[in-house]
């Protein structure tokens, strides 16, 4: 029996997207998706409203960063981890690999509102797993290039699989904020 890894690994994703990540982000509110857990949260802004040395984004609203990153790494907000989703995880490679628009932090249009931040989401989404689909045996295995800096010369594979796992982890991690949110929300039973 011939196995079909392309299937496969879109599978892994695909399965984990349907099932638990894109379900969880239903119903969520701006102020879920901007709500700051933490002091000095890493998030999306307004225009001039940034709290770190520097910001990104050519829209109204810009991403919060540092380079480089303080340690430790600073909370970050849904809405950072959005823009790090639809931004780092699937846009940029979908412009490296599969036809999609020019992508980076800087020149990205942050979304100021969770519908927008969901749209993005989406498109960017679709975009990675129809490139990915299409790949096939020799797109799996053919180098990832120099877009991929030290690893171009890995496996289209090596590059799917991490982004299957920063997806599935960014995910976890967007789960757990809506939990939180929701549950700092929420009265406690000595109120």
């Amino acid at each position: 029996m011939r196995l079909d890894w392309n299937r496969e690994l879109l599978d892994q994703l695909d399965w984990h997207w349907r099932t638990h990540l894109r379900p969880r982000l239903d119903g969520i509110s701006d102020a879920e998706y901007l709500w700051e857990p933490a002091p000095d949260c890493w998030s999306v802004r307004r225009r001039g409203e940034s709290t770190t040395p520097m910001a990104a984004g050519t829209g109204d609203h810009q991403i919060d960063f540092a380079f480089p990153e303080p340690d430790p790494a600073p909370v970050t907000t849904i809405a950072w981890r959005l823009g790090h989703l639809i931004v780092g995880v699937f846009g940029m490679r979908n412009a490296s690999h599969f036809g999609g628009p020019p992508t980076d932090y800087h020149s990205f249009a942050y979304a100021g509102t969770a519908t927008e931040a969901l749209r993005q989401l989406d498109e960017a989404y679709t975009h990675w797993t129809e490139g990915v689909r299409e790949l096939g045996d020799d797109g799996l295995a053919r180098p990832c290039g120099a877009a991929e800096g030290p690893f171009g010369e890995y496996p289209m594979a090596t590059l799917v699989l991490h982004i299957n796992r920063e997806a599935i982890h960014h995910g976890a991690e967007i789960a757990l904020l809506r939990d939180l949110y929701l549950r700092a929300a929420a009265p406690t039973l000595s109120e």
